[in-house]
């Protein structure tokens, strides 16, 4: 379709090697909080996404970072409905990012620092290059498909994204030797780089389901 289409396929390959590092991450993760809910009730989790206002309501499951196209199909979603000022009623759109587009939910500082773009497999559509600032965010106008798929515009728009908590401790320990630091420090300092109007969520899974719930119909984002 585009130059980014082309430049920007999912390369399936890289988390296939991952996969290991994802369970033994998981299995680290789910340990300690059972063992400490054992003895009391367990918790319902936060209230998220909250109550959506849109009459027509949709969640983007974005688990592949896709050349940004999760976000393009929330865009997509909206348009229809005309300016958010005229029709801020009438659609929400909600988007998880988890697994392979988690992140985009980081300010451009991590994707130097942390070498995400080179070893994720995720090209800057403007250099043609691995990226080193997140792609997705403040972009020249023209460089994405849609100028208003951009992740700032998005969120200035009312979308509501939540970014998977487990796949940001698990792919900060990955990359955490990339920076030089510590699992901890990487995990820290990820979540403490999150691009401001993003909620950390429990899991992406969870964020999806909590979606559903609100009301919000399903729409796949990975390639």
């Amino acid at each position: 379709m585009t130059d980014l289409t082309h430049d920007m396929i999912p390369r399936r390959g890289l988390f296939g090697r991952f996969a290991g590092a994802m369970v033994v991450g998981l299995a680290g993760l789910a340990t300690t909080p059972v063992r400490a809910q054992s003895a009391t009730a367990p918790s319902d989790g936060p209230d998220w996404p909250g109550v959506l206002k849109g009459r027509h309501r949709q969640v983007v499951d974005a688990y592949d970072a896709n050349a940004g196209f999760p976000l393009a199909f929330a865009y997509t979603f909206l348009a229809p409905y005309g300016p958010p000022s005229v029709n801020s009623s009438a659609a929400t759109a909600v988007v998880v990012l988890r697994h392979g587009a988690f992140p985009i939910a980081l300010g451009d500082e991590m994707w130097r620092k942390y070498k995400i773009g080179e070893s994720f497999k995720i090209l800057d559509p403007e250099t043609k290059a691995p990226a080193v600032k997140n792609p997705f965010l403040h972009p020249k106008s023209g460089v994405l498909v849609v100028d208003d798929m951009a992740l700032d515009r998005l969120l200035a728009n009312g979308a509501v994204i939540g970014a998977c908590n487990i796949a940001l401790q698990v792919q900060s320990k990955m990359l955490a030797g990339n920076a030089g630091v510590s699992a901890d420090e990487a995990a820290k300092e990820w979540a403490a780089n999150v691009v401001p109007g993003i909620t950390i969520i429990p899991s992406g899974t969870w964020g999806v389901n909590r979606a559903q719930e609100g009301g919000c119909t399903y729409c796949a984002g990975g390639g």
